[in-house]
């Protein structure tokens, strides 16, 4: 019989009590477990290194190497999910682009929603923002080319190449919708809007959901 699935985290925050929280609260769950926890970016890669984990939970403002610095090598080793109370827009763009997949904010998730936003991580399945995380995002894509529009869904299309459903897809996404709930309006199966959304990366040369949000919206890397 096949051993049980297990999710391996790292814990990343110098704030102890709320290391010992998550730690405390994921271990609680069937199916992941905590394998090291960190105080800063600089332990952080050496853990990561060492232990390879699935996933590093990763805070934002950490002493001598914060998270978004750090995120950029830990992103080689592992899933990076920032998970902060920080929620300036500059600091969410520099974590995606710095390679972070998920970006989540303290106080509005559950410790299943946690547990879920883990797994489906590894599984290639989503890339998690919290709403707030989401619409900062959004925003710091648009304000960052003042003078321009909106993106215009026909512009787009013909600029990436995106099919008519693929262009559906994508505004959903931005939208902040999970593939559940994108299945679910354009009555689809989620594996097919998987294969929307890999399709959709291929054509917008992007690894991820979030920067995929801010090329869609005009947000040249770095800019």
């Amino acid at each position: 019989m096949d051993e049980p699935v297990r999710y391996r985290v790292l814990v990343v925050d110098d704030n102890t009590f709320i290391r010992a929280g998550l730690t405390s609260a994921l271990e609680s769950t069937d199916d992941i477990e905590v394998v090291g926890e960190a105080g800063d970016g600089r332990e952080a890669e050496e853990l990561a290194w060492r232990l390879v984990p699935d996933v590093v939970l990763l805070d934002v403002r950490m002493p001598r190497a914060d998270g978004v610095s750090a995120a950029a090598a830990l992103s080689r080793i592992s899933r990076v999910i920032m998970l902060t109370q920080v929620e300036e827009p500059e600091v969410i763009l520099s974590a995606v682009r710095n390679g972070a997949v998920g970006y989540l904010v303290h106080n509005t998730f559950t410790v299943d929603e946690l547990a879920a936003a883990i797994r489906d991580t590894v599984r290639h399945r989503a890339h998690p923002l919290s709403h707030a995380a989401s619409a900062a995002l959004i925003d710091a894509a648009r304000t960052g080319r003042p003078a321009a529009p909106a993106a215009d869904p026909a512009e787009q299309r013909a600029r990436f190449g995106l099919s008519a459903r693929e262009v559906q897809v994508m505004d959903l996404i931005v939208r902040g919708h999970a593939n559940h709930d994108i299945a679910a309006k354009l009555f689809l199966t989620e594996k097919t809007v998987k294969n929307y959304i890999n399709r959709i990366y291929a054509k917008l040369g992007v690894p991820n959901r979030a920067t995929a949000i801010v090329t869609w919206l005009g947000m040249p890397p770095g800019g």
